[in-house]
Order: C-alpha cells, then sequence, then structure tokens
C-alpha cells in the first residue's frame, strides 16, 4: 500500500529547483528547474510557475541528470553465493550516491530458459525497486530457443541488451562461432550486444597451472588472467563483431593493453563503445598481495584489477577523452564470510566488488578534481552516454523540458570520507575504505519526488518503475545501417566457364570441400613433409615411429615460402 500511496501522491509534487547551475553533457548554464508530474516543465530563468511548490535552494550547486548505472548485480546467485543487496538496499543506496537509474543483471543457468530467468527477476524487482530500472539479459547458452527467446523479450519485454561472456569457460562462455552468431542475431533484432572479453580457454589453464604451482591465495586471479589474455580477446570480439556487422558495447575494459585495442578499433572506424567500472579506474591489483587474506581476496574481481599502477589513471582518461564511454558500478556485494568459500583456492572466491553508491563521488573525485574530465564529460561518462546507447535519451540523461525528473542537487565544494560504517549498500567491505571525495549529492530526486535529502530517505519499496528499453538506438546503429547499405558485398556478373571439368574419383572420403560449422579440433598436418613435429609422434630418444618408411631424395627449393633466405644461414 505504501508505493500506492507514494505514486498516487507523486502526481501533486511540485519542486522548484532554484539559483543552481543545470549541467548537460554538452553545456553548463545557470538557470532554474521546475518539476511537476515526474516530468521536468521548466527549465530557464525567472519562470513563471504556480504555487504551491516546495522550493530548494541550489545556490552555489549544480544541478545534474540524475546517474545511470548500467551495470548492477541485484539479488543474483553466483558461484554458490547470493550477493547481499536486493533490489531495494542496492536502489536506496544509488539513490543515496545521486543514481536514479540501474541496469541489472539476469544470468540464466546453461539450458535455462531466458525468459522464466527474466520472468523470476522482473516478479522480485517490481515490489521492491526504489527507482527506475531496466535488464540485461545473459546470454549463456546457444541454439534454437535462446534465438526465438531473444526475439520474444526485444518484442515483448521491454528488453534491448544482451551480455555475451568469452570467459567462463564450461559456465557462461561462448565459442567464436556461437558468438558471430550470436552478434548477427542482435543485429537483426536491433539490440545491444555487451560482451565480456577474456579468453577463456587461457585462464582456466592459467588457474590450473597457478593451483599447481601451489598458488592458492587471491593473487592467483590476476596471475591467471593477465591483460593479454583481455586485450586478445577484447580484439577477437571486435574482429567477430565487425564480420556480423553488429555494434559491439565492450564491458569491463580494466587494462591499459584493451583500451589500447579500443582505441585503434575506434580510429579505424568500426562501431565500438566500451565500459569501465568504478573499481578499475580507481584501485590497482597491489591489493591481491597484501598480507590479509580477507583484504586481498575483498578485491576479487573479473577481469582482475591490474598490477601496472597507471592503468586507472590511464582508464580514467579514456573516459575522458571518448575512447571509453560510459562508466558503471558493476556492483556486486559479497560478505568476507562469503569470500571465504575460496580460502584454500582462489577460482572459488566469488567475483565482485560493490560500488552502487560510491560511484558517482568516486568519479567525481578521481576524474574532475583529478583533472582528466570536466563537470560535462562526468555527466556523460554516469549518465548522458547510457542513455544514448540504451535508447533513454532525452527522456533520461538530460535536464530539458519534457525529460523524466531524475535530477542531483549535487555540491562540488561539500566532502565525505567513504567508510563501511556509513554506507547504505549492503556487505562489510567497501574498497574505497578512507578515501575522501570532494562532490557529493545533498538532494536526489527520482520520478518527480524528492526521495533522499542530506542523508534522509523517503523512498518507498516498490516506488521505482522497470523501464522498457526501445531496439535500435540510434548511437549505435544509424551508421552501422547506412554502411550496410553502402557497402553491400556484391557478386560479379560474369560468363558462366562452360569448359571441362576434372572428374573427382569418389573414394568413399568425406568431401573437403563441404563447409562445416564445426571444425576439428585438431587441424590435419598443414605442410608436405614427412613428419609434423607438432603432432607429437615424435621421440627424443632418437629412434622415430616413421623409421621403417624410406625417405624421400631431398628436393631444392627455388623460392621457399617467404622469399630466399639472406644466406646468413
Amino acid at each position: 500500500m505504501r508505493s500506492i500511496a507514494m505514486s498516487s501522491s507523486s502526481a501533486m509534487v511540485r519542486i522548484l529547483i532554484k539559483g543552481g547551475k543545470v549541467v548537460n553533457d554538452d553545456c553548463t548554464q545557470e538557470a532554474d528547474v521546475y518539476i511537476e508530474n515526474g516530468i521536468i516543465q521548466q527549465v530557464g530563468k525567472e519562470l513563471m510557475i504556480p504555487g504551491g511548490a516546495k522550493v530548494i535552494d541550489a545556490s552555489g550547486k549544480l544541478v545534474l541528470p540524475g546517474g545511470i548505472d548500467t551495470s548492477v548485480h541485484l539479488e543474483e546467485s553466483f558461484m554458490n553465493a547470493t550477493t547481499v543487496d536486493d533490489f531495494y538496499s542496492g536502489t536506496k543506496a544509488a539513490l543515496a550516491g545521486g543514481t536514479t537509474m540501474v541496469i541489472g543483471h539476469v544470468l540464466p543457468e546453461k539450458n535455462e530458459s531466458l525468459l522464466e530467468a527474466y520472468e523470476k527477476c522482473r516478479h522480485s524487482a517490481d515490489s521492491k525497486a526504489c527507482c527506475d530500472y531496466a535488464l540485461h539479459i545473459g546470454v549463456t547458452w546457444w541454439g534454437p530457443k535462446v534465438r526465438a527467446e531473444m526475439e520474444k523479450l526485444v518484442r515483448d519485454k521491454g528488453v534491448n541488451s544482451f551480455q555475451m561472456f568469452m570467459a567462463y569457460k564450461d559456465m557462461f562462455m561462448l565459442r567464436d562461432s556461437e558468438l558471430f552468431q550470436v552478434l548477427q542475431h542482435c543485429k537483426d533484432i536491433g539490440a545491444i550486444a555487451r560482451v565480456h572479453a577474456e579468453n577463456g580457454e587461457l585462464v582456466s589453464e592459467g588457474a590450473k597451472e597457478a593451483l599447481d604451482l601451489g598458488i592458492s591465495g587471491p593473487e592467483g586471479i590476476e596471475i591467471s588472467r593477465p591483460e593479454e589474455l583481455e586485450a586478445e580477446a577484447t580484439h577477437r570480439a571486435i574482429t567477430i563483431a565487425n564480420r556480423a556487422h553488429c555494434p559491439i558495447y565492450l564491458v569491463n575494459v580494466s587494462s591499459m593493453s584493451a583500451g589500447d585495442v579500443v582505441a585503434t578499433a575506434k580510429m579505424q572506424g568500426k562501431v565500438v563503445h566500451g565500459e569501465t567500472t568504478t573499481a578499475h579506474t580507481v584501485l590497482n591489483g597491489m591489493q591481491y598481495y597484501h598480507q590479509d587474506w580477507s583484504h586481498a581476496a575483498a578485491h576479487v574481481t573479473v577481469p582482475p584489477l591490474r598490477l601496472d599502477p597507471n592503468t586507472p589513471n590511464f582508464l580514467m582518461s579514456l573516459l575522458g577523452n571518448d575512447t571509453l564511454n560510459v562508466v558503471g558500478s558493476d556492483h556486486r556485494p559479497f560478505t568476507v564470510k562469503q569470500k571465504a568459500m575460496g580460502k584454500d583456492d582462489f577460482t572459488k572466491i566469488p567475483h565482485g566488488l560493490p560500488g552502487i553508491q560510491d560511484r558517482m563521488s568516486v568519479i567525481w573525485e578521481k576524474g574532475v578534481i583529478g583533472g582528466k574530465m570536466d563537470e560535462n564529460r562526468f555527466v556523460a561518462v554516469t549518465s548522458s552516454n547510457a542513455a544514448k546507447i540504451y535508447n533513454l535519451y532525452p527522456r533520461k540523461g538530460r535536464i530539458i523540458p519534457g525529460a523524466d525528473a531524475d535530477v542531483v542537487v549535487w555540491d562540488p565544494e561539500g566532502s565525505k570520507i567513504i567508510s563501511v560504517e556509513n554506507q547504505v549498500q549492503g556487505g562489510d567491505i567497501n574498497p574505497y575504505e578512507g578515501l575522501r571525495c570532494h562532490g557529493v549529492p545533498i538532494v536526489t530526486i527520482s520520478r518527480g519526488r524528492l526521495v533522499y535529502e542530506n542523508g534522509m530517505f523517503t523512498c518507498a519499496e516498490g516506488s521505482g518503475k522497470f523501464c522498457p528499453l526501445r531496439t535500435f538506438p540510434d548511437y549505435l546503429y544509424k551508421k552501422m545501417v547506412q554502411r550496410e547499405k553502402c557497402q553491400a558485398v556484391k557478386a560479379v556478373e560474369r560468363e558462366p566457364y562452360t569448359g571441362e571439368v576434372v572428374a573427382v574419383a569418389n573414394s568413399g572420403k568425406r568431401d573437403t570441400g563441404s563447409s562445416d560449422l564445426d571444425t576439428p579440433t585438431r587441424p590435419c598436418t598443414r605442410h608436405g613433409g614427412m613428419r609434423d613435429l607438432h603432432e607429437s609422434s615424435f621421440s627424443l630418444s632418437g629412434a622415430q615411429i616413421d623409421d621403417n618408411i624410406p625417405k624421400r631424395s631431398s628436393a631444392r627449393i627455388l623460392a621457399p615460402p617467404g622469399g630466399r633466405s639472406s644466406g646468413i644461414w
């Protein structure tokens, strides 16, 4: 009943934000903002407004579009643990930090119906969310059923984004051919293809190797998942997307080398967007070598924080110059007790860091105060770009008449010290413990209602709404659709060949020309020599498996592959 009372009374709420500076992603202006019926009605000076409005004095303050957190994991079971925030506590913490919309994850088990997983999440979230939310659906397996359900989710359920994993072998990982087909399908239905890029095969081998060497602590996460595995997979993901003519959105970009790959792809004109996380732009991987196991384990996330201490600065700079477009919290809070499931084996430590509440202030401190971006770029990476990518702009992500009244009054001079003691979000650890942040939200307005003011909440459980997202966002697809029109591949028109064709003797063997989706795991010998040393019938003892076969006489090669040798050898 509380939420019904709240939503019916919200129609009468009138708010005037007076004397502040309105900050959008492209400009800053001194203006008052008048809100009524959950919508921004007027923006400007000396507004004519009806009486009875609550006046908020924003002198010396900034008025920002509410933050959009594009990656949160609420009420999610993952690696045998359930995150310690549900949609109530998580969205409440978001509002306290100046975020007015979150996009959560639905990660179906292998062979689980995507639709059923979605409905289960909606059922729980609708009655709890305090702010607007949407959902990404994980494509954790592939088949005709998944293809059909993706279409249904897009058509009937207000979903426009799917997340694919190149990591998490035997759990979520898709093979390259599957990823290619999923991306082709995303393009056909106009969805946003989010891809987590790490080489899952080599991650799995690296983890075995580390454990064999007796490395069982949290440092194993960094040792087994070096950044070259992320850079390689990032390049591969961009290549696969380019062949599928699908815009790609890379998530959790966490290293300098992966950032370079994204930058290069953008310079080549590929339609690539990138999201990093608050943690990766602020913290480095030395945390994993801390003497206290619980401190080190608290920082276990995927991809891991990077050892190179220049990484956070580099990633923040990429956010500043539009190489990376969005920063999410990737909020996945676990307690020390949950992390301790991996006390003897780092592969069993649940991956994830909290951050839904701290994202905006931490990025302001390290990005704006740190001189990496101005306040307009801050609005872009925390709100506007996400709104554009997910087809919500300018309804969200901009302070303009007609937009949703999701607004934050931001004090650029105010400061707070982050601590687990006074946080609203769940968990008993905070990776930014003790960090003094300048730039704090003092008022948060969601759906035209004042929900948070100076540490006090007036939001009701279930007062947030699910936001259906439309497909084919212009920000991603306009360029791609046009490109396909002008770069269409055409067959060459020519007279048919009428000469003789050699007869092929059918020896009962498989036709070598047949195309097969599943290539054999081990290709046959790629050269014409007698021995393929890679095929490991080779023995170091000197006696070989083919010693009984007479050797062919040597042949002088006049033009060896790659040109003649220079004669040095």
